[in-house]
């Protein structure tokens, strides 16, 4: 992962989800999770980088 992937990833989770994934699923559920938390849409788009 680029720098400014990592700083989207920590600041803006589905920024960079959409970027990596699109709009799908997988970004309506990092939406999802940061509106519960900010810390579960960290982790869920660290996962959904990195893998």
């Amino acid at each position: 992962m680029s720098l400014v992937m990592i700083l989207l990833t920590i600041f803006l989770p589905p920024v960079a989800v959409a970027l990596k994934e699109g709009l799908n699923l997988q970004l309506l559920l990092n939406i999802l999770l940061t509106l519960i938390g900010w810390l579960p849409g960290v982790i869920h788009a660290f996962w959904i980088n990195t893998r």
